[in-house]
């Protein structure tokens, strides 16, 4: 509790209509060369092409040091995670979002660690 309100830990962005959004939990957010990223942003934007059923993205270090996103995915009955779809992948995100956002592995998965309630064990794809 801070004061009258409950800090959560969540993190929403306004419009200039006065709508809010989520972008996930403060501790989830990736600073990726030095601009915040929403890991939720880059996973709704996965999610809309029609091979994935569901995904996770992280943080993770390259070569220099430096934090860039990776996409943990599961895909959809009958389809196939190869380099073309990577591909595919990565270049959905440069259009659809802004191009330092897009994921620089991708990772495919049968599923995603949930706890016992059902959530994501982002914690366990971080390692």
């Amino acid at each position: 509790m801070q004061g009258d309100w409950l800090a959560t830990g969540d993190i929403y962005s306004r419009d200039k209509d006065g709508y809010y959004y989520y972008q996930g939990r403060g501790d989830d957010m990736l600073k990726v060369g030095g601009i915040w990223v929403s890991p939720v942003e880059v996973e709704n934007a996965i999610m809309e092409l029609p091979e994935v059923f569901e995904c996770a993205v992280v943080g993770k270090h390259d070569e220099q040091g430096l934090v860039k996103p990776k996409a943990f995915v599961v895909l959809r009955s009958g389809q196939k995670g190869d380099e073309e779809l990577t591909k595919r992948i990565q270049d959905h995100i440069k259009t659809r979002l802004a191009p330092y956002k897009y994921p620089r592995w991708v990772e495919y998965l049968p599923e995603l660690p949930r706890t016992a309630t059902g959530k994501i064990q982002r914690y366990t794809l971080r390692f």
